[in-house]
């Protein structure tokens, strides 16, 4: 039985003919290249510098986005526009009303439409901020993914999310991670329409490839469309000769066919039946045609034939994931389509005025709508009114407490204390608790979430028999149905910081808050930097858990060391990183990450937790409810004292796992005489914010340097920490002291923990020399 399509199309009304989707295609085309022209050409330019744009990309879209906008699309549904096909979407939320004519001359300027899409920028409706490839062509599975996470807790509509994509994007490595996952292969309401225009940033793309293509996405469980050809192709083909015509098309290298579309008529009488057998049933075919109806059959592609493209729309089964792979040129009725280098050619003055006159626009009005009262006019406020969405709600943060009240005892670490925290929170807050989204990459038992998983149960599209229930020797119960709160994805970290990012947004997109938590193996976090910074930029607020880390792995060796982890943290926009030495930070830091999401002013969070077990009764944890909080206030600020000199001759600032080694150094030192300072660094960048700020209106506090730092107690540094020393270089400047930086620059080894940290200088007895060598 054929399920009841998502999005079904829009009923038919009096302008919903051919000839009037036509003239808004042509429309979009024309105000899509002009916005692109008059930020090169007509808008001053003193600087000189290139403003760019890309004319021929947008082209190939025009077809696709005219028949999705105007003829499909419902306010449910959402879609991610491939980044060069920006300058569509804001040609069609123009004519919908939703973008004033004056930003139609700002593309690319300060404070105007942005280069790219982006959902926090540009001032029109955005759904998903695209620019870096391959993540805006994946962020719909993971927004339908959050979506249906969200419908099964809280209980919403869904609608389809659509992907624009270019073929050159799915050369990302990204993309058939996600594509994979199998998850993805329930999610009925993802559609992808790849822009086959064959053509990449530099070349033509040799072979055909796209056979391939559709074996890879069926092999994935996905429904392959394929929309390769229009109406007039489609017809001749039917002719006498129009089998050998269809067969030498299809056979024809990608190279070879667009260089057809640089022919005239009479050249391409010439070129166009080939050496073949077929060659002459073919010539006698177009023998039939005038020059102008061979010109437009040779360009008859299906991605620009908005029947064709319908029938398509018509096919998608929602029970899986489609995609339609729609045969386009670049550049399509433009006079550089189809030319290997048109990636960012620009019309000129002249070629402008002539596209002008071949599709009814005027140039010395380049901004008309439509004629009010016109077919047009009426079908653009149809699909205005169609697509209009009732506003997101501001939704209320789920209240945290700031402290649970406990004080670890014994040795633990602070990954242990990751899981721990979740649990406590269920008990001290359930509101929140029931907003926790746990997500891992297969890694989830070896980062201490068992207990959780145990707890609230693994998220799943539909109720699942979990066969070892009855076995007393698993410890690990994965009950999968759709009240859990726990995601599994496979081994991809692009795949869960992508999902992050879209469980992160739910509270703008839906009106429901999430708290979402990623937890992956801090050495690759490198691997997924790209998309997890791009989330960010695109308003996913996170907390990204990165565990075990550094060199404290001691014996898995360099193979697993994380080294540069902490100054990613510090230099990430939009995002909080700590790094704690104690059960107790892990905890503070935790709960105020979880509070910091999910709401207008909030922000994302990376926690770098280690595995190495250390003595808590070291953190000193004041008794004294007043000096707790002060200590808590601190560490969520970047630092605090755990020991002071009544005379420091220097000051050791350690960070994570080796807190306990500079504590060590310091007992030594005393005994020498030699009293220091120790400073329990959680957060460079938030200090290196406090500098800045110090130095100007920034608007970050700057207290915590007076307070951890005073002048008072100004004395040579040493900073120590499990990761590149450049971290925390910086803290010398604060007071302008001489300084030694001690931590990890080179590959590990595997060996005991003693062992590791002296091969790296990053034990008590190199904190030691450090310290004594400053004062000499």
């Amino acid at each position: 039985m054929t399920a009841t399509p998502l999005s079904p199309p829009r009923p038919a009304g009096p302008g919903d003919d051919a000839a009037v989707l036509a003239a808004i295609e042509r429309r979009v085309l024309w105000l899509s290249t002009a916005m692109i022209h008059h930020a090169n050409a007509v808008r001053p330019n003193p600087s000189g510098l290139k403003v760019g744009g890309h004319q021929a990309s947008s082209a190939s879209m025009v077809s696709i986005m005219t028949a999705l906008w105007f003829r499909y699309l419902t306010a449910e549904d959402r879609v991610s526009v491939k980044p060069h096909a920006s300058p569509v979407l804001h040609a069609i939320n123009y004519l919908l009303g939703e973008l004033d004519e004056g930003y139609l001359t700002s593309l690319r300027e300060f404070g105007g439409l942005q280069s790219y899409p982006s959902r926090a920028k540009d001032p029109d409706p955005v759904d998903y901020s695209t620019g870096s490839v391959g993540i805006g062509a994946t962020a719909p599975i993971w927004g339908a993914l959050a979506r249906r996470y969200v419908a099964s807790h809280f209980g919403q509509r869904r609608g389809r999310q659509y992907s624009l994509v270019g073929d050159a994007e799915l050369d990302e490595g990204a993309v058939w991670e996600a594509a994979l996952d199998p998850l993805v292969r329930e999610l009925g309401e993802v559609v992808w329409i790849v822009d086959v225009n064959r053509q990449s940033l530099d070349r033509i793309v040799p072979g055909a490839g796209v056979q391939r293509l559709r074996e890879m996405f069926a092999g994935a469980g996905w429904q392959v469309l394929t929309v390769k050809y229009g109406r007039i192709l489609t017809e001749l083909f039917g002719r006498p000769g129009g089998e050998h015509l269809r067969r030498r098309i299809d056979d024809m290298d990608n190279n070879e066919y667009q260089r057809l579309l640089r022919c005239q008529p009479q050249e391409l009488r010439h070129r166009l039946p080939g050496e073949g057998p077929g060659a002459p049933a073919i010539a006698e075919l177009l023998a039939g045609l005038d020059d102008e109806a061979l010109r437009a059959a040779v360009r008859n592609l299906g991605g620009h034939d908005l029947d064709a493209l319908g029938e398509a729309f018509d096919a998608i089964d929602d029970t899986r994931p489609t995609v339609i792979l729609a045969y386009t040129i670049k550049g399509y009725r433009l006079a550089t389509e189809g030319h290997p280098q048109n990636h960012s050619t620009l019309l000129t003055p002249v070629q402008l005025a002539r596209l002008a006159d071949d599709i009814g626009a005027d140039p010395d009005r380049p901004w008309a709508r439509f004629a009010p009262g016109s077919p047009q006019a009426r079908r653009c406020a149809d699909t205005a009114r169609a697509l209009r969405r009732a506003p997101v709600p501001a939704p209320a943060p789920p209240g945290l407490p700031a402290d649970l009240g406990r004080t670890p005892t014994g040795v633990s670490s602070t990954q242990t204390a990751l899981g721990r925290t979740l649990l406590n929170t269920v008990r001290a807050a359930p509101g929140a608790a029931g907003r926790i989204v746990t997500v891992s990459p297969d890694v989830s038992s070896s980062t201490n979430l068992g207990g959780w998983i145990n707890k609230v149960g693994i998220w799943s599209h539909d109720e699942r028999s979990n066969w070892f229930a009855d076995d007393a020797e698993t410890l690990l119960h994965w009950r999968e149905r759709p009240s859990g709160q726990h995601i599994e994805l496979g081994i991809a970290e692009t795949n869960l910081v992508g999902l992050l990012g879209e469980l992160g947004a739910t509270w703008s997109r839906w009106g429901q808050p999430l708290i979402p938590i990623g937890v992956l193996y801090d050495p690759f976090l490198e691997r997924c930097l790209e998309p997890w910074s791009f989330g960010i930029y695109a308003g996913g607020q996170s907390i990204l858990v990165g565990t075990p880390s550094g060199v404290s792995l001691a014996a898995e060796g360099g193979a697993h060391q994380s080294i540069k982890t902490p100054s990613i943290g510090l230099e990430q926009p939009g995002c909080v990183a700590y790094e704690p030495a104690f059960a107790l930070d892990t905890e503070w830091m935790l709960l105020a990450a979880m509070a910091a999401v999910g709401r207008a002013d909030g922000h994302s969070t990376y926690l770098r937790l280690s595995t190495r077990p250390v003595d808590q009764a070291l953190a000193a944890v004041p008794e004294d409810p007043a000096a707790r909080a002060r200590r808590r206030e601190h560490a969520l600020a970047g630092a605090y004292a755990l020991r002071r000199s009544p005379a420091p001759a220097a000051t050791i600032c350690a960070m994570g796992a080796v807190v306990p080694e500079a504590l060590s150094a310091a007992d030594r030192l005393a005994e020498q005489g030699f009293g220091v300072d120790v400073v329990c660094v959680t957060s460079p960048g938030l200090l290196f914010r406090a500098m800045q700020a110090r130095r100007g209106p920034t608007g970050d506090p700057a207290w915590i340097l007076d307070t951890v730092f005073p002048a008072a107690r100004s004395a040579p540094l040493v900073t120590v920490l499990d990761g590149h020393p450049h971290t925390l270089a910086f803290l010398a400047g604060i007071r302008g002291v001489p300084a030694t930086h001690l931590g990890v620059s080179r590959f590990g080894q595997s060996g005991a923990l003693p062992d590791v940290y002296q091969y790296h200088g990053i034990d008590a007895a190199s904190i030691v020399r450090a310290c004594l060598d400053l004062a000499d």
